[in-house]
């Protein structure tokens, strides 16, 4: 019997009806070959990983770092809680109105260059932070080519401080406002016409269409983004880090490679857990339940005429220039001038650091949100529906944060549970989970399982029961079956979710540089020790490379996203 007919609908309803005839079998799904009891443990397990480093950072208060808390609430806290929220605050206003400016002209225009500018506005979302920020200091700082050539050629030029919380504003706006843009894109294009003719024959003008019926409905997404750009901002270190804006982030590293204590790190931390909760209560408040229309009859581009096509032209131009074009161009001219001098033995050892901790970070994460989404297909509940929602916790820590409470509760297993072991063995005591690879991963796993689980969930949706029951009754050992049908009808959505795993984990900055075992430096490592020390064109190669790399999940995101 050819492989085909294995899915075919006509074999899996004869399958499935000879089956319910049958008394000895499940009418659930056919998971014989699934341990019920392994299963379940290992969803508790995975749930339990998720949480206890979040009750490390609590037990944490235990002992409270009097002396390191002095010293900030006399001299940093209230600046660290102020630029924290000035940041958060501009960060959500900038990527709220640009985003939602170019969703909406994108979506709901036409003009020259709209078809490729809807895809080439979503190229930013391939820049991580923290390269953005370098090339903006390096162009634009009082050192940089542009001002150098400004007061050489302008009479009376004053300078302008790129490093201001306005400028790291500005750099994170550019890089988070696709987080808005995307979604709120695909909540324009899908209103549909029907609410687009009704406001209309109700006598309301395109404009005021626009504000009182498309824009409110889109809220929920437009809402969603922006709280996507603020968890990306808190998460922020590099960025921060290259301006010298001091933020709960920077004041963690400080507190653990400054001041040499974990606690005070920990305590640090959780008040940034803190930060975080409250801005998850205030989503839930503001988005609402605005339902969406039916998708149709497609919403009608208005034809811009005379100066406004060119204005919207030239704005979306302007942002794609900013965001995308001007970084990537700087980068090639910086590499161009070092001659590819720093493309040797140790970057080569930088590669492969990299992609060995970011391919078994992807495959435990992917691995993980597979048990889960297995545990919650074969063993329906709320077990495995609270430790999905659990699992999905991860992605709003910050890579700062996760650290922290991963070494805290290391740590404590290192000094009272290995150690007591080693000596009661008669071997030498040595921490053996603090400063390991399993660690960083641990801290990778959590961080991005939520990534994992949308594509990992996507993938198991596409096989059916009765397609597993079909090829049974046709003959096919439970082998068979896992090799002709599950296999090759799960592998695309699973190497899906583990390219998306590898790319943030290429990409993520504060866990790595926090966690790394000796010797282990990663491309975002090199990159933040460079832009340390303002070597702007040796941190060009490292930054590029993630930023090619980082294009492969996003060009996928733009053929999956195009619509008219």
């Amino acid at each position: 019997m050819p492989y085909q007919s294995i899915s075919d609908p006509a074999a899996a309803a004869l399958g499935s009806s000879l089956l319910n005839r049958l008394p000895f079998v499940s009418k659930r799904w056919p998971v014989q070959s699934f341990s019920s009891a392994g299963l379940t443990t290992l969803v508790v397990l995975i749930a339990a990983l998720v949480l206890l480093p979040l009750g490390s950072l609590l037990l944490s208060w235990q002992d409270v770092q009097w002396d390191v808390w002095k010293h900030l609430f006399e001299t940093q806290l209230g600046g660290l809680i102020w630029n924290t929220l000035v940041l958060v605050f501009g960060v959500a206003a900038g990527v709220t109105v640009l985003g939602t400016a170019l969703a909406a002209l994108i979506s709901l225009c036409d003009f020259p260059g709209r078809r490729w500018l809807e895809w080439a506005l979503m190229l930013p979302f391939a820049i991580p932070a923290y390269v953005l920020a370098f090339v903006y200091l390096g162009v634009f700082d009082f050192s940089g080519p542009l001002q150098s050539w400004m007061r050489t050629n302008i009479d009376g030029f004053t300078w302008v401080d790129i490093r201001s919380p306005l400028g790291v504003i500005t750099v994170l706006v550019l890089v988070f406002y696709p987080y808005v843009y995307m979604l709120a894109r695909g909540a324009f294009q899908g209103q549909g016409r029907s609410l687009y003719e009704a406001s209309r024959l109700l006598g309301m003008s395109a404009q005021r269409t626009f504000w009182r019926v498309t824009l409110p409905v889109a809220r929920p997404a437009i809402i969603g983004g922006a709280i996507l750009a603020v968890m990306e901002t808190l998460a922020d270190f590099g960025t921060v880090s290259v301006f010298n804006y001091d933020t709960f982030t920077t004041a963690i590293y400080k507190s653990w490679f400054g001041f040499f204590n974990l606690k005070a790190a920990a305590q640090l931390a959780s008040l940034l857990l803190a930060f975080i909760v409250m801005i998850l209560i205030l989503e839930k408040q503001l988005k609402g339940r605005v339902g969406q229309s039916e998708r149709q009859r497609v919403m009608p581009r208005h034809q811009l005429q005379g100066m406004n096509k060119w204005f919207a032209t030239g704005f979306c131009s302007v942002v794609f220039v900013l965001a995308f074009l001007l970084p990537v161009v700087q980068l090639g001219w910086w590499i161009y001038s070092t001659s590819l001098s720093d493309l040797n033995a140790r970057y080569m050892r930088l590669v492969t650091n990299t992609l060995l901790l970011a391919g078994l970070a992807a495959i435990a994460t992917v691995a993980a949100a597979s048990v889960l989404v297995l545990a919650k297909r074969f063993q329906p509940g709320r077990l495995s529906s609270w430790s999905e929602q659990i699992g999905s916790l991860g992605y709003a820590m910050p890579g700062a944060l996760l650290a922290v409470a991963v070494m805290m509760l290391f740590g404590f297993l290192d000094n009272h549970v290995i150690t007591t072991v080693q000596t009661w063995l008669g071997l030498q005591a040595k921490p053996l989970l603090l400063g390991s690879v399993f660690a960083l991963v641990l801290a990778y796993l959590i961080r991005f399982l939520a990534v994992a689980l949308k594509p990992v969930t996507a993938a198991f949706d596409r096989v059916r029961p009765t397609m597993h029951e079909a090829a049974r009754i046709l003959g096919h050992s439970p082998l068979s079956v896992s090799r002709r049908v599950y296999i090759p009808m799960v592998m695309p959505g699973l190497l899906t979710a583990m390219l998306l795993v590898f790319v943030d984990v290429l990409k993520e900055m504060p866990a790595t540089l926090l966690m790394r075992p000796f010797g282990w430096d990663t491309l975002a490592v090199r990159i933040f020790e460079m832009t340390a020390e303002a070597e702007w064109e040796r941190a060009a190669l490292p930054a590029m490379s993630l930023i090619l790399v980082g294009m492969i999940p996003v060009i996928a995101l733009i053929r999956r996203s195009r619509v008219g």
